[in-house]
Parts: C-alpha cells; sequence; structure tokens
C-alpha cells in the first residue's frame, strides 16, 4: 500500500499556503538569488546542440528567433535549463550515466502513478494495461522515461519536450518497440499545446518544474492541458537544507551522479508552494507523498517524507466555464 500524507496534512500544507505572501516565499537573499513566481511574460529559447551540431544549431537558432519574434505566446522556458540538457541529451537510456537517479527512480514514480491514477479513473490496478482508452500527456519528457512505461500500461502518451535532440533520442528509442512506437513525441512547449487547445485526461510532469523560469505559469498551462475533473502529477525536490546536501551537495560533487550545476536550490519548489501554485491554476491536490534513497539497495521507497524529493497528485476543479 502506498505511503502518503494524510489529508489533514494536506489541509494544514493548504492553510500554510495562504499564508504566504509572495515575500515569505522567497528564500534569504544571502542564500541564493531572489526568484519571484510572477505571472509574467518570459522569452523562450531553443536549446543548443553540441559543437558538432554548430552549424545546424546556427540555422535553426536564426529560425526559433524569427518565430518568436512573430509570437504571443507565453512561455515558461529557461534557456540555461534547456542547454544543460541537451549537452547530456545522448545519455538519457544509459542506466549508469548522468540520469542514473532517474532510472533507479522509476519504479517508485510508477507505482504511485499507476495507484492514484486508477483510483481517479476507477481503473483496476492488477489490469496489464489499467490505462487503455485515457489519454495522457508527459511534459518535460527528456528521453522518454516515462512515456514508454506509460504507454506498455495502455494509455494513449504524448511526450513533449522543448529540447529537440531530446525528442530525437526519445523517437529513436521508443521505435525500437512496436508497443512504444505509438507514443507522440512533439518537440513544444506546454504553452503553445494549450493554446492549441489540446486536453488530455492526465498531465504529467515530473523533475522539471525546478528546471522552469516561471512555475505559475507552467502550473497555469499544465491546467489548460487537462479535461475538468482530470488529474495532474507533479514530482519535483523540496527547498531544505537536507534538500540541498543529498540532491546539489552529495549527487553533484561527491557521487558525482549528476553535472555539476544540474540544479539550483533557490529553485527547488516547496509542497507549500506546489500547493498554492496548482491552486491558483484550478487544481487541487489531493496526494502528496516522498522519495526516499536506501543507499544499501540502491532503491527509492514511497515515504511520509517530503523533505527532499516529493510527488503529488491532484484534480483539475470543474470551473463555471467548463459547464
Amino acid at each position: 500500500m502506498l505511503a502518503s500524507k494524510p489529508m489533514n496534512q494536506l489541509q494544514r500544507l493548504l492553510r500554510s499556503a495562504r499564508r504566504l505572501s509572495c515575500s515569505q516565499i522567497i528564500p534569504p537573499s544571502c542564500l541564493l538569488h531572489q526568484r519571484l513566481f510572477s505571472t509574467s511574460d518570459t522569452d523562450s529559447s531553443a536549446a543548443s546542440f553540441s559543437s558538432s551540431h554548430q552549424k545546424m544549431q546556427t540555422h535553426e537558432g536564426k529560425a526559433s528567433n524569427k518565430s518568436r519574434s512573430t509570437s504571443s505566446t507565453t512561455t515558461s522556458l529557461n534557456e540555461d535549463e534547456l542547454a544543460k540538457f541537451s549537452a547530456i541529451a545522448d545519455t538519457w537510456w544509459h542506466s549508469e550515466g548522468p540520469f542514473k537517479p532517474l532510472h533507479q527512480m522509476n519504479p517508485t514514480r510508477l507505482a504511485f502513478i499507476r495507484s492514484t491514477l486508477c483510483r481517479h479513473f476507477s481503473k483496476d490496478p492488477s489490469s496489464a494495461k489499467p490505462f487503455e482508452g485515457l489519454r495522457f500527456i508527459d511534459i518535460g519528457c527528456g528521453g522518454g522515461l516515462l512515456s514508454e512505461p506509460l504507454a506498455r500500461m495502455g494509455a494513449t502518451v504524448t511526450g513533449v519536450d522543448a529540447v529537440d535532440k531530446n525528442v530525437k533520442i526519445a523517437r529513436l528509442h521508443a521505435d525500437m518497440d512496436p508497443v512504444t512506437s505509438t507514443i507522440e513525441y512533439l518537440c513544444t512547449t506546454a504553452e503553445m499545446l494549450a493554446d492549441e487547445g489540446r486536453k488530455f485526461d492526465a498531465v504529467l510532469s515530473l523533475e522539471v518544474i525546478e528546471h522552469v523560469a516561471n512555475p505559475a505559469e507552467f502550473c497555469k498551462s499544465l491546467s489548460a492541458l487537462t479535461i475538468p475533473n482530470g488529474a495532474t502529477i507533479l514530482s519535483t525536490i523540496n527547498r531544505t537544507m537536507r534538500a540541498y546536501a543529498s540532491t546539489i551537495v552529495g549527487a553533484e560533487y561527491i557521487l558525482r551522479w549528476l553535472p555539476k550545476g544540474t540544479h539550483q536550490w533557490s529553485s527547488f519548489v516547496t509542497p507549500e508552494e506546489l500547493t498554492m501554485i496548482l491552486q491558483r491554476a484550478s487544481v487541487d491536490v489531493k496526494e502528496m507523498a516522498g522519495f526516499v534513497y536506501n543507499p544499501i539497495t540502491g532503491r527509492w521507497l514511497l515515504s511520509d517524507d517530503i523533505s527532499v524529493n516529493y510527488i503529488a497528485y491532484g484534480t483539475k476543479r470543474k470551473d463555471l466555464g467548463d459547464i
């Protein structure tokens, strides 16, 4: 049975979120740069490719700039973050590479997703394909580590990433299996798809929100992609000193699981902040669980401890405009 935060604790998070002012959720400037959860427009940018693709990058960059100058779509893209992931895109499916933590965490993430979404959509969790007939979108899909198992569980999956190189890697890997070859991979943004009017039964975005420039706008786009009464699942990292010690000092500098600079502590999102942002985007958080790593077994477990890695499941409110 999954370990998750009880509803009374979620209610306390909601009360705390309502009391938070914008200045209260910004960490001390002596420790980090300020990061406001504003709703102002931010500039988008395509990620750079490796040096072997510089000529193609220059050509695509000009085309991207031209496209941006004629588009009014608000975006939460962070150029520096896109460049980081473009540089290591070739290693998505190397289980001992930079994405090793995600490979190790994936079974635990999927256990939470299977349990909550089967309950939400009244599906049989023991079924081989419990998500058959449902449309899921994986925002920030990377190389497809989440999209592929969702497709194997029967869902009609769309994987979206702003880094073209990630999408190409995901497409190549998915085409190796007839089941996953049905995945629709797109190099675009959640905001652009929302503007196109795309809708999905469930919207998932794991380990992404801490890399975007504007979490509030990002969550608005996730909500816009979700059908009324649909499900939204996000996972991220809490902004605590324990998280700093484990995900940055430990994972990046000591264990060297990740390239240095992969994470910025100032960009981590607390459960209270995430709850508040999702509420404002018409998504009510229903369940939350933490991920705890066991260094002896090398496995991740679901836990009530949300002080470092955590995952949240919410439902899209059916507003008057949807009736």
